[in-house]
């Protein structure tokens, strides 16, 4: 919708059914969001990897805005970029892609997700998403493995590879801390917008970190793990399968210092 109109049914109706679209999810704080290069660049990539092109930056930031001014100052808000053509078609150039801006009440993060101690316990499966560097639609395997999770007595589920390289969780980033570093899984995964904010401003506090290949077996030497998304730079895990983690308050706080250094900007 270019002139960023209030959706009507008849334009809702396709995206309803829609397999084929991808998305970013920010939280709007003080009417902005932090990261928005970040946010922009993923439906930018995504669209281009997607659809062969890619809606501007300046169009997505003019339907931000509209949303913005149509909302309070915190809120969620997500932002979906779909075809017209649909699912199972290879359209052309003609099919430009249409841009779809949902917002709701803000999120905390910690709501409903963590355990009691308000902590988080996870569940692995073995699960390798398609196009795991897109944040896109149709992912009923986060569900069904959320589900499973919850059913075995876990609070969430995490994902490893064939190869048993942890990578992410449901709707998560995984972090690591060895007591003096901050450790990124490697394996396929999305690569979150939160994970990008703490990664520069994290080297701007000068806090070591590294890239590291993270199976079963590395987690009792690890000294913390949390999870992370849109919501939050962190919730601390105190448990993977049958593995106890040490919950360290310092690695938390520091991973919200860093968040909070990013600016929060207006589109």
């Amino acid at each position: 919708m270019p002139d960023a109109q209030s959706a009507t049914a008849a334009d809702l109706t396709p995206l309803a059914f829609a397999g084929y679209a991808h998305f970013t999810a920010m939280q709007i704080r003080d009417g902005g969001v932090r990261g928005l290069d970040l946010h922009l660049a993923r439906l930018r990539q995504a669209s281009l990897q997607m659809f062969g092109q890619a809606l501007s930056d300046e169009r997505i930031k003019h339907a931000l805005r509209a949303a913005l001014r149509a909302g309070p100052a915190e809120m969620s808000l997500v932002a979906t970029v779909y075809s017209p053509a649909g699912e199972f078609t290879v359209a052309g150039a003609e099919a430009v892609p249409g841009l779809l801006v949902r917002t709701g009440p803000a999120w905390t993060g910690l709501t409903g997700k963590a355990g009691a101690s308000g902590l988080l316990s996870l569940a692995t499966f073995e699960h390798e998403r398609v196009l795991p560097e897109l944040k896109h639609v149709g992912e009923v395997a986060k569900t069904w493995f959320l589900r499973e999770a919850v059913a075995r007595g876990f609070d969430d589920a995490a994902f490893k590879d064939r190869a048993g390289r942890l990578s992410e969780a449901s709707i998560w980033n995984l972090a690591f801390w060895d007591g003096e570093s901050v450790i990124w899984p490697v394996a396929a995964m999305l690569g979150g917008t939160t994970m990008g904010i703490l990664r520069r401003q994290l080297t701007q506090l000068g806090v070591p970190q590294r890239e590291q290949e993270i199976t079963l077996a590395d987690l009792p030497t690890m000294r913390g793990a949390v999870v992370m998304n849109s919501w939050t730079p962190g919730v601390a895990v105190h448990r993977i399968d049958d593995v106890s983690i040490p919950v360290d308050s310092h690695f938390v706080t520091l991973l919200k210092q860093a968040y909070t250094r990013e600016p929060i900007v207006m589109p």
